[in-house]
Parts: C-alpha cells; sequence; structure tokens
C-alpha cells in the first residue's frame, strides 16, 4: 500500500471542496435580482377583472325591466291606458304573469352573473389579491340576495287575495325597491373593480416585502389563535404567501435562464 494514497485523497478531496466553494462564491457574486425588476414583471403579468362590463349590462337591464314593468303595469293591469296597444303586443297572456316572468328571467341573469363574478374573483383571490377578494366577497352576493328577497314577496303577493289593484301597486313597490338598492350595488361594484383594474398592483405580499411594512397587527405571527376569525385570517395569510412564493421563484427561474442565455 502506497504511504502517500491518503495525503493524495485527502489534497484531491480539499481541492474538490476549494473549487465547490469557488462555484458557489461565483454565483454568489453574480447578478442579483432585484425587487424592482421582480415587481415590474408581475406588474406586466397583471390581469384584469373583466366584470365591470357585465355588471353595467346587468343594471341597464335591470332599470329597463322596471320601466317595461311599469309600463305594462299602467296599460294592461289598471287599464289606464290604451287597451288596443297591450292585446296587440301581449296578447291572451296577462300582464301581471308578464311581470313575473321577466322577473324570473332577471333572476336568473342575477344569479349567472354572481357565479361569473365568484369564478373571476376566485381567480384573483388565487394570484395574490386577498385584500380586494375580501372587500368584494359581500358585495357581490348583495344584488342576488335582494331579487331573491324580492322573489319571496312577489309569492307572497301573489299568495294572497288583494284586490287586483292593490297587488299591482305592492308589486310595483317591491320592483321600485329592488331597483334603489340593487342597482348602487352594482354600480359601486363596478367603481372598486375598476380601480383594481386601474391600479394594476403586485400582489398583497409583493407589496408588503417591497415596503416593508409587515408587523404584529397585519401579519399574524402568533403560534396559536384566539377564535375563528384569526384562525381564518392565518389560513388565508398562508395560502396567499404560498401563492406569492410560487410566482416568486417562476420569475427567478425566468430571470436566470434569461442571463444564462445572454451569457
Amino acid at each position: 500500500m502506497d504511504p502517500r494514497g491518503p495525503s493524495v485523497y485527502t489534497q484531491a478531496g480539499s481541492s474538490a471542496d476549494v473549487n465547490r466553494s469557488l462555484e458557489e462564491d461565483s454565483l454568489v457574486d453574480g447578478p442579483l435580482i432585484s425587487a424592482d425588476a421582480l415587481h415590474s414583471a408581475i406588474r406586466r403579468e397583471f390581469q384584469a377583472v373583466p366584470t365591470p362590463c357585465h355588471a353595467s349590462l346587468l343594471s341597464l337591464l335591470h332599470v329597463l325591466y322596471v320601466v317595461l314593468s311599469i309600463c305594462v303595469a299602467v296599460l294592461c293591469v289598471l287599464k289606464l291606458g290604451e287597451q288596443e296597444v297591450c292585446m296587440s303586443i301581449l296578447g291572451n297572456v296577462k300582464g301581471d304573469s308578464v311581470i313575473v316572468f321577466g322577473k324570473v328571467a332577471l333572476w336568473v341573469l342575477v344569479l349567472i352573473f354572481t357565479g361569473c363574478v365568484q369564478h373571476h374573483h376566485n381567480r384573483v383571490r388565487s394570484r395574490g389579491y386577498l385584500r380586494f377578494y375580501r372587500q368584494t366577497q359581500r358585495l357581490k352576493h348583495v344584488p342576488l340576495t335582494i331579487h331573491s328577497a324580492g322573489n319571496v314577496l312577489t309569492l307572497v303577493l301573489l299568495a294572497t287575495k288583494l284586490s287586483q289593484t292593490v297587488r299591482t301597486y305592492a308589486l310595483l313597490i317591491v320592483l321600485g325597491l329592488e331597483l334603489l338598492v340593487a342597482v348602487p350595488c352594482l354600480l359601486y361594484y363596478t367603481v372598486k373593480v375598476m380601480q383594481f383594474n386601474r391600479a394594476r398592483a403586485a400582489p398583497d405580499v409583493s407589496q408588503e416585502e417591497l415596503s416593508h411594512t409587515y408587523s404584529v397587527t397585519s401579519v399574524p405571527t402568533e403560534t396559536g389563535f384566539r377564535g375563528s376569525s384569526s384562525l381564518e385570517e392565518v389560513v388565508e395569510k398562508q395560502a396567499d404567501l404560498i401563492e406569492y412564493l410560487k410566482q416568486h421563484n417562476t420569475l427567478l427561474s425566468k430571470r436566470l435562464l434569461n442571463l444564462t442565455a445572454q451569457h
């Protein structure tokens, strides 16, 4: 056995360690990716929420439905105008039945709108905009709740043995209340989403990382939890952080590939 064997292996191992450390140092000393570059890349990949057009169209249809319902109620139900026009348009269908059918159709449109909004907001939440998701979480369900309550009142009116005139006026009052509450909610929702689309902000975690505003009040750092609301906030924050880190790693990989291709 060669007595110099162990020393040779030791020198070889030490030289390999030195080379590995030099390679690691070269990687560390390489060009680092700034947070501003990542932030700008995230802003370029921002996806706007397309629901403002849907909310505006639904508001217009709601106003149009109420106006037409008033015309049908005055001409065909209360018979305060020319009945020939009503008969030529509706035929043998009763005026109050037409109003109820229109209300059901409008409720179906509101239901479809709510499902569409929920789909787009879930995508926004998965992209890390948890603050916007929370701000509009209850607002996007208000129109469906209002129309559902109006349907219940309409069924009660149809089931009661009131006179035709009283029932028609009560139905118009229900439609007016729906219009006064649902349309402003839709307009407010439209403004909130348009502001979000115009801002084109980075995800919430990215904004907090750039501004260094992490604090105990904004980010739960305690090990346990004190209530159901605190637990929900912790879980949502962790999900937001995981989604952001996935996006962050994707951007890092793209930047590293670009730097490797340049060199």
